[in-house]
């Protein structure tokens, strides 16, 4: 009885395996700069898988995230008997884009940026280009980053930068200008883990120079200093996000650990770790709400040189060119998105949003989060001009207005989203 229990569970499954529909063939439509052979080794499913509707959603996201993508969809018809051809159907961005920016310095001196990148350069999804930058001085940077080089999982980004301007430094008394300069060399190993977790990990090495322009002086600070110096990196994220043109909805987390070596009399080695926790979620059929949450830590020196900025294009819109510095930050921006015009390639999206923020003190504690004196709040509006078929076609403008004490306001342009 129990051999011929099993010999009919056996031929039950057999026959349901028989039965499975399975991938005879997978296609690519619509394609063009893209290669195919690079896209057939970047998704997941293979000729002869069982058809497995998630994993094709799965894949579709991942098509989604590239830079040579701006849509993309399946369809599955059967060929014979249980085999099925699966279409990955894609609508494709223009990806070589001209960077021109233009903006007001920390001395109001009226600076400008040029560049020229390629997103995906060679259709296999590498990223390669470079600027200059002239904001009273010349600056250039070079990047490389091929994140599928050796395989689906593993690749490379190489960076090398010279970048030069004018920075303030904070002193218990006031400030001061100094001519700041970072020449860098860079590499990076990137591997991805899975669907969703992504590694990078490798070393910079770099010299800063700091010359003193004006301002206050401090006997504890040199008026010229240079230093080399070299940095471990190691970042991990963590992406759930699924983009449906100008849409986005899920969580993304990104942490990033740096420790920085240097011999010198006015800075010790030092850590800095900081997390970037995104959430975005579709309201109706035309709005999205997007938030980030950033908490940053960096080992406590009191020192003018603390790491974290309070800045127009880094986090709080409306403050003003590097109005503070710390060795912690929690900032918090939320902006609700909404689609007014869609025409064509064309989008204008309007944005209401808060930024917030606090900041520790250089060799102050943690208690320096809720001292009003540091806090920063920054209610304001803005619109985003989009392109659908150029990757981060995204022309913003935002203007923000603070509501706590000491406040500024100001309009802060940009590429791309805020975040």
């Amino acid at each position: 009885m129990k051999k011929i229990l099993l010999f009919t569970f056996l031929l039950i499954s057999f026959y349901g395996f028989a039965q499975d529909k399975i991938v005879y063939d997978v296609k690519f439509q619509g394609q063009k700069k893209n290669k195919v052979g690079f896209l057939k080794n970047y998704i997941s499913v293979r000729n002869g898988d069982v058809l497995d509707s998630l994993q094709l959603d799965q894949d579709v996201i991942l098509l989604k995230r590239l830079a040579g993508v701006s849509h993309a969809y399946y369809q599955v018809f059967i060929s014979h008997d249980n085999l099925y051809n699966v279409y990955f159907n894609i609508e494709e961005n223009f990806t070589l884009i001209p960077n021109v920016n233009l903006w007001t310095t920390t001395n109001e001196q009226v600076a400008y940026k040029i560049g020229l990148y390629d997103y995906n350069f060679l259709g296999r999804n590498i990223a390669f280009g470079g600027f200059y930058q002239n904001n009273g001085f010349d600056s250039y940077g070079i990047n490389l980053r091929a994140p599928n080089l050796f395989n689906r999982n593993f690749g490379v980004a190489i960076n090398h930068q010279n970048w030069t301007s004018e920075e303030p430094l904070f002193f218990d008394g006031g400030s001061a200008n100094y001519k700041y300069s970072n020449t860098s060399f860079e590499v990076l190993a990137l591997y991805q883990i899975n669907f969703k977790h992504r590694l990078q990990f490798g070393i910079n090495v770099f010299k800063e120079e700091y010359s003193y322009l004006n301002g206050i002086t401090s006997d504890a600070i040199p008026q010229s200093l240079a230093l080399d110096k070299q940095m471990l990196k190691f970042v991990y994220e963590y992406d759930n996000l699924n983009y449906d043109y100008q849409y986005v909805e899920g969580i993304k987390n990104t942490l990033y650990l740096q420790y920085v070596t240097t011999e010198n009399d006015f800075q010790d080695n030092f850590l800095i770790g900081w997390s970037d926790f995104l959430y975005f979620e579709r309201v109706g059929e035309k709005g999205n709400w997007a938030n980030r949450f950033r908490f940053g830590v960096a080992s406590n020196n009191a020192s003018p040189f603390a790491p974290f900025s309070v800045d127009n294009n880094l986090n709080i819109r409306g403050v003003g060119n590097i109005i503070d510095r710390g060795t912690a930050s929690m900032v918090l921006n939320s902006e609700y998105r909404y689609t007014l015009y869609e025409k064509g390639w064309f989008i204008l999206q309007g944005n209401g949003f808060v930024d917030a923020g606090t900041w520790r003190n250089p060799g102050g504690d943690f208690g320096d989060f809720v001292e009003s004196r540091n806090f920063r709040i920054y209610p304001g509006v803005g619109l985003r001009f989009i392109h659908k078929r150029i990757f981060n076609a995204i022309f913003r403008i935002d203007y923000g207005y603070g509501i706590t004490r000491k406040s500024s306001s100001g309009i802060v342009f940009g590429i791309g989203q805020y975040f």
